[in-house]
């Protein structure tokens, strides 16, 4: 009988989110702290802070991208990776949330007051591994119908412009770090899907 870790994943990450909603201790001691890891070595901080939100509405919009792209994901490696699917689609999952806090670690090593929460790092490593696979596969955003490619490069620019412009509190670069990671991860763990991204492009374009 065949699970899905994506539907596990959310279940876990609505439980933790909701439980901190309303438990502080608990929020504190899950939630990115570069301070504490390096100086507390609660390296677990890394992995944890990627299970809670900051509210609702946080939670919710990330869920919702993670099943709606982590299920394709999921059925892909299937396909290319047959019993071991499940243990490559968790390792990117799990590496995604590190490799998305890496510049911020470094940067916030001796601030006590930084924070970090949230899996977006992680659903936009899925998202760019989906991007890798079919990148021509047509997504709705908003309402407007666009190749998953375009999407992805847009994606990309805003969050460059919007870490630039520093205007929010969102950590874009995790953005960028988790998209290019699921990019990286990818490519590394099956080669031949580089060649068949850069055909598809050629294709499209009938080069």
């Amino acid at each position: 009988m065949q699970f899905s870790i994506t539907l596990i994943i959310i279940i876990v990450t609505a439980m933790a989110s909701i439980s901190a909603f309303s438990n502080q201790i608990l929020m504190d001691k899950m939630m990115f702290n570069a301070y504490m890891v390096k100086h507390r070595k609660e390296w677990w901080r890394f992995f944890t802070s990627g299970f809670v939100h900051a509210d609702y509405i946080h939670l919710a919009l990330n869920m919702f991208v993670l099943y709606s792209f982590g299920s394709f994901l999921e059925s892909a490696y299937s396909d290319f990776f047959e019993d071991k699917a499940h243990f490559y689609f968790i390792t990117l999952y799990l590496l995604s949330l590190v490799a998305c806090e890496i510049t911020s670690y470094r940067k916030n090593i001796n601030n006590v007051n930084y924070n970090s929460l949230g899996a977006s790092g992680a659903v936009s490593a899925v998202v760019f591994a989906c991007i890798i696979i079919e990148p021509f596969s047509q997504l709705s955003v908003y309402g407007i119908k666009m190749p998953a490619v375009v999407y992805g490069l847009l994606y990309l620019a805003l969050e460059f412009y919007l870490n630039k412009a520093k205007r929010t509190n969102i950590n874009h670069t995790a953005h960028i770090e988790g998209a290019l990671f699921g990019i990286v991860f990818t490519i590394v763990t099956k080669p031949a899907l580089f060649s068949n991204f850069v055909e598809q492009v050629k294709n499209h374009f009938g080069s």
